[in-house]
C-alpha cells in the first residue's frame, strides 16, 4: 500500500495566528479568557484550550462582566460585535484572519464606490455572517450557486461588485464568477484574490495526488468549509471514495483491505498531531509505505496583535500552536 501524504496540509497562518492569540492572552491575562464562537473549525483544538482556561459562547450575552479579554474568531465577525463589546466596555482581542480582514475591505470598498456587493459563499458560515456584516443591511447579497446567478436581479447592472468567501473550491468559485460576469459584464471583482492561499495550495495538493487512489482521506471537522471542499475536489478528479475524518477512530479500516493507493490531506484548521495519530496507524495495520504529494512550500506568518508580542511561549505552547500536540 502507498500512501501518499499531500502538503501542504493542515494549519494555516491564519489558523496558527489564532490559536497563539488564545494561548497568550490567557498567560498574560490569565483565565478564563472568552472566545467568541470555536476560535476555528476543530474540536481538538478547541478541546485543548479549554483545558488551558478558554470559555468559548456563541454570543456575547454568555460573558459576565469581570474585565477578562474577549476574543473574536478566526472566521471575522459583523461590527456589530466589536459595538456591542465597546457599549459594554470589554476589552477585546480580534484574531480574525488578515485575508478575511482583506475582504472584508473589498467589499467596503466596493460599497463606498456606490456598489451593491455579491458575496459568493455558503449560507450560516460564519465567515459569510462577518464579511456580510461590514456593510448595512441590504448591501450585500449572497450568491450560493450558478442558478442564484440566473434568478438575481439587480437593481442597477452597472453598479456591482463581488467578492468570495476565503474558503471556497477553486473551480466552483470560478464557475460562479464566470456566470456573473457573464450576466452582468460591468461588474467589477476584488483588487485582489479573495480565495485565500491556503484554500489554493490545499486544493492543489489534492487534484495531484487523489488521482487513481482508491481512498482518500480529508482530516477535518464537519463543519469546516475548506475541509469539505478538499474531499469534494478529490471525488472530482478521480479518487475512488473520498471521504471526512475527524481522528483515526473515523476511517472505516476494514474497507482498506485491498486498496493500494491512498491519499491523505488535512483542512486548514487541523493539527499535524492527528494526520500523524492517522499515519502511525497505517503503518501499524498495513506494509504501508509513505510518500509526500508536494505541490507547495508555504512560509507565510502573520503576527499577534501587539497587546501579546511581550508574552514568552514555551516549548509545550509552541507545539500545540503548532498543531504538535
Amino acid at each position: 500500500m502507498t500512501v501518499l501524504l499531500c502538503g501542504p496540509r493542515g494549519f494555516c497562518a491564519g489558523v496558527d495566528r489564532a490559536i497563539q492569540i488564545v494561548v497568550l492572552a490567557i498567560k498574560k491575562y490569565g483565565a478564563p479568557v472568552y472566545v467568541r464562537h470555536e476560535i476555528v473549525h476543530n474540536r481538538y483544538v478547541v478541546e485543548g484550550l479549554e483545558a488551558m482556561g478558554a470559555v468559548f459562547v456563541e454570543d456575547l450575552s454568555e460573558i459576565p462582566d469581570t474585565g477578562q479579554p474577549v476574543i473574536f474568531s478566526a472566521h471575522g465577525v459583523p461590527k456589530s460585535v466589536p459595538e456591542e463589546a465597546s457599549k459594554r466596555k470589554m476589552f477585546y482581542l480580534d484574531a480574525t484572519c488578515p485575508l478575511v480582514s482583506k475582504v472584508h475591505k473589498q467589499a467596503m470598498r466596493h460599497n463606498a464606490k456606490g456598489r451593491h456587493v455579491l458575496l459568493i459563499g455558503h449560507e450560516g458560515h460564519p465567515e459569510v455572517a462577518g464579511t456580510m456584516g461590514q456593510l448595512p443591511q441590504g448591501a450585500v447579497s449572497l450568491i450560493k450557486s450558478v442558478d442564484d446567478v440566473e434568478i438575481f436581479e439587480a437593481i442597477d447592472n452597472s453598479a456591482l461588485g463581488f467578492v468570495t468567501q476565503t474558503t471556497l473550491s477553486i473551480d466552483d468559485t470560478m464557475d460562479i464568477i464566470t456566470a456573473l460576469k457573464k450576466k452582468f459584464p460591468a461588474i467589477a471583482a476584488p483588487s485582489a484574490e479573495s480565495i485565500c492561499y491556503a484554500t489554493t495550495n490545499r486544493q492543489e495538493a489534492v487534484k495531484a495526488a487523489a488521482p487513481g487512489c482508491d481512498w482518500f482521506f480529508v482530516v477535518g471537522a464537519p463543519n469546516s468549509s475548506n475541509s469539505r471542499r478538499l474531499v469534494e475536489v478529490a471525488e472530482r478528479v478521480g479518487a475512488a471514495n473520498a471521504l471526512l475524518v475527524q481522528c483515526e477512530k473515523d476511517i472505516p479500516w476494514q474497507d482498506l483491505n485491498g486498496s493500494h493507493r491512498i491519499g491523505i490531506s488535512a483542512g486548514a484548521s487541523a493539527p499535524e498531531v492527528l494526520i500523524n495519530e492517522i499515519i502511525d496507524s497505517f503503518k501499524r495495520r498495513f506494509k504501508a509505505k509513505i510518500e509526500l504529494a508536494v505541490t507547495a512550500i508555504e512560509e507565510e506568518e502573520f503576527r499577534v496583535m501587539r497587546e501579546l508580542r511581550d508574552v514568552p511561549l514555551t516549548n509545550s505552547d509552541m507545539a500545540f500552536v503548532n498543531g504538535a500536540g
